[in-house]
């Protein structure tokens, strides 16, 4: 079985993956056997074409995507000898030799009669996976010597890319004019609060999961700890690693220890300490204190604000 995730400059798409699902399923449940044809730039271990000698086939399967191309064109020269079936696909020039290739084109749409529905939406279930929002900064240039941000951010995203979740990279600036962007902290919070866990660097990235009631695996960019860590403290949240801890060889095994705590028993904890923040009777901040300020100011050299008329 082949399709455009078969190709080294061609690519892999969910929905091409889950058509493939489909198909395999079909052929299962027919006890047909097959194989499947990666690209090496997409699953480096897979079977490849360079892998595949054609004579050891008599069938070929494409599935999903356009008949149209050299590429496609060079699969009819290269299994000749093979049955050959698109399967799930769309026809775009019908009379091009990708198309007539095939001895049969069972269609989705283009081969001049109604469309039918994507393979992908009849492709077995697929089991749930954490959706983890990242929140990553590389400025903060006023730590000097002790940032390591850099460091911190090639870790951590290393060590995502091997995990088995969403990842959704996130940014706490907003804008009004880029789209890709929340232009309020409302359209941001909705985002967080939709999430399984946030993985951070940023003290807003922190408090504002938390806000969310959201686990967060934080981790202080900067050596010896700066604000990332004293806010953690503050909001008695755990989960925090020192960015020294991520350069030793137990950095993978602490960061999986916090992770599975957050999707566990974090989500607890998170949901209690963000009911926390909107209590009748919330943990005291420092804008409590300052009309306080404001008014003994005048001890300091400033204008003090008077005391509000009594009614």
């Amino acid at each position: 079985m082949t399709g455009w995730f078969s190709f080294l400059h061609g690519e892999a798409t969910a929905g091409d993956v889950l058509a493939l699902a489909r198909v395999e399923r079909v052929l299962r449940e027919a006890g047909l056997a097959y194989d499947v044809v990666w690209s090496p730039g997409f699953r480096a271990d897979g079977t490849h074409f360079d892998d595949v000698d054609p004579a050891a086939y008599s069938r070929l399967v494409f599935v999903c995507g356009p008949v149209h191309g050299p590429q496609v064109e060079e699969l009819h020269r290269r299994f000749a000898h093979c049955v050959r079936i698109a399967v799930g696909v769309s026809v775009v020039d019908p009379h091009s030799l990708a198309v007539t290739g095939f001895h049969r084109v069972l269609a989705r749409d283009g081969a001049g009669s109604g469309p039918g529905p994507d393979l992908a939406a009849r492709a077995p279930a697929l089991p749930a996976v954490p959706v983890v929002g990242v929140v990553l900064t590389h400025g903060q240039q006023e730590y000097g010597g002790r940032r390591r941000h850099e460091e911190v951010a090639a870790v951590l995203t290393r060590w995502l890319s091997g995990r088995d979740c969403a990842r959704l990279e996130l940014e706490t600036r907003l804008d009004a004019h880029d789209w890709r962007l929340c232009g309020t902290p409302a359209q941001l919070e909705s985002v967080l609060s939709r999430l399984d866990l946030v993985v951070t660097d940023r003290l807003h990235g922190l408090v504002l999961a938390l806000r969310a009631g959201v686990p967060v695996l934080a981790v202080d960019p900067v050596e010896g700890g700066a604000k990332v860590t004293a806010q953690a403290h503050a909001c008695g949240w755990p989960a925090l690693v020192a960015a020294e801890r991520l350069a030793g060889a137990s950095a993978a095994g602490m960061l999986e220890l916090w992770w599975q705590w957050c999707l566990a028993d974090g989500r607890a904890e998170a949901a209690r300490i963000g009911a926390g923040f909107r209590a009748a009777d919330p943990v005291r901040d420092s804008a409590d204190d300052l009309v306080a300020a404001l008014r003994t100011a005048s001890d300091d050299g400033g204008a003090a604000v008077p005391e509000p008329p009594r009614g």
